[in-house]
């Protein structure tokens, strides 16, 4: 016996309609603005480089001539601080060798 087959079909009236909706996020800025804003950001921190460049030279040029003016200051200082301490080598020579009569100071001892 064989029965016939039932075929499913939708209710009377068709089924309820299906409620959805694209829940898609903004896609963001574009191309465009994307590499209009790399491009400025890029500008931007090339000028401020070349600042930078400009400001470190000056300073290099101005460190630069303080110590080339400073240079004679240097050399008198050397040349008083050379001077008191060979009169101080002399005043402690002069101190030694003062029960030796005949002796002169400052006077160069290898040489006769």
């Amino acid at each position: 016996m064989s029965h016939g087959y039932r075929q499913d079909m939708p209710p009377s009236g068709g089924y309820e309609t299906l409620k959805y909706k694209r829940n898609l996020p903004l896609r963001g800025p574009s191309g465009a603005v994307i590499f209009g804003s790399v491009f400025a950001i890029c500008t931007l921190g090339f000028y401020r480089l070349g600042q930078a460049n400009n400001e470190r030279r000056e300073l290099k040029r101005e460190k630069a001539w303080s110590r080339i003016n400073l240079v004679p200051l240097l050399l008198a200082e050397q040349d008083r601080d050379a001077y008191r301490r060979e009169q101080a080598a002399l005043a402690r020579e002069k101190e030694i060798m003062s029960d030796y009569s005949g002796w002169e100071v400052s006077l160069n001892f290898h040489v006769e």
